[in-house]
């Protein structure tokens, strides 16, 4: 157990270095560039598939999951609004007192505490801020209501899509970004090239897999509670998948099913670490990176034991 605390204490503090923060940068402008323009490209082709997936749920269902989607979007956006403000009046004095090494730090963490204070208030108002959207889309027309979640299946949908090319990039990412890590952390130690070509087929395959299983499991968005466990089910296996071949083939010459079935415990609970990174809007580019190191430090400090 303390190796795992170890290396998730070793991730946490990792991705806040520059030298990750400029993967992290990268990537995250890349994704979101790249999905932002096809978003717009496909938006009204994505709008009216769910409009006609809307069509085939009742309405009761529908609107009970459209209070809970509303109830999470704006959790979004009051967290990123919060963020904005904090750096739009205080932006100055925030400059003068932090040192430009603890600039980006100091930022995350910003972002985190936000998140953070609403989701104290989601936490103990939840309910209450469910019920006005519930009661709210009790009044509207049902053409309305029925615009309105396609929007916001839209927007999940798109995120989704974010989640998996952020992963594959930490993928791609991964080997120089490790040697860094690897020179400092572990200067004895080379890392293992042998396996590039063997993950990036592992990071399509999976990818590929998870974006099946979205497919079949989507009419079972718009079932309450059932969505959130499927939507994290399904993060998590990404992330272990993944983020696990990935580590242990820069750490092991011949990666095999074995040591990763050794070490599962360990991977899923990383990989459920990693997922919570998602809940947090802007701060979700993160949890890729966060995964991967935290998992090679992992079986690195194993084979140093």
């Amino acid at each position: 157990m303390n190796n795992i605390m170890n290396s998730i204490f070793f991730g946490f503090k990792e991705i806040l270095t520059w030298r990750t923060m400029k993967y992290v940068t990268i990537s995250g402008v890349i994704v979101s560039l790249v999905w932002l323009g096809i978003g717009i490209l496909v938006w009204d082709g994505l709008i009216n598939f769910s409009s006609k997936i809307i069509d085939m749920v009742p309405f009761s269902m529908l609107r009970s999951n459209g209070a809970w989607m509303l109830s999470t979007f704006l959790w979004f956006q009051m967290t990123l609004i919060t963020f904005a403000l904090i750096f739009a009046f205080f932006g100055n004095l925030i400059l003068r007192k932090v040192s430009k090494e603890k600039y980006s730090t100091f930022s995350v963490l910003m972002l985190v505490g936000s998140a953070l204070f609403w989701g104290l208030i989601w936490f103990f108002k939840g309910s209450y801020i469910y019920h006005q959207f519930l009661q709210l889309l009790t009044w509207l027309p049902f053409e309305t209501v029925e615009k309105g979640i396609a929007f916001l299946i839209g927007f999940y949908i798109i995120y989704n899509a974010i989640v998996v090319s952020l992963v594959f990039l930490a993928s791609i990412f991964s080997e120089p970004l490790i040697e860094l890590i690897e020179i400092e952390h572990f200067p004895e130690d080379k890392v293992i090239r042998d396996n590039v070509f063997k993950t990036t087929r592992y990071t399509i395959k999976d990818s590929a897999i998870f974006i099946g299983l979205s497919i079949l499991a989507f009419p079972l968005l718009f079932v309450p509670l059932l969505n959130i466990f499927i939507q994290i089910a399904l993060w998590i296996w990404l992330i272990k998948d993944t983020m696990g071949y990935d580590a242990a083939a820069l750490t092991h010459e011949n990666v095999d099913k074995s040591i990763l079935k050794e070490h599962s415990g360990t991977i899923w609970f990383v990989a459920f670490v990693t997922v919570l990174f998602n809940f947090v809007p802007v701060f979700n580019i993160f949890g890729p990176f966060f995964g991967l190191i935290t998992m090679f430090h992992y079986f690195k400090t194993l084979d140093n034991h």
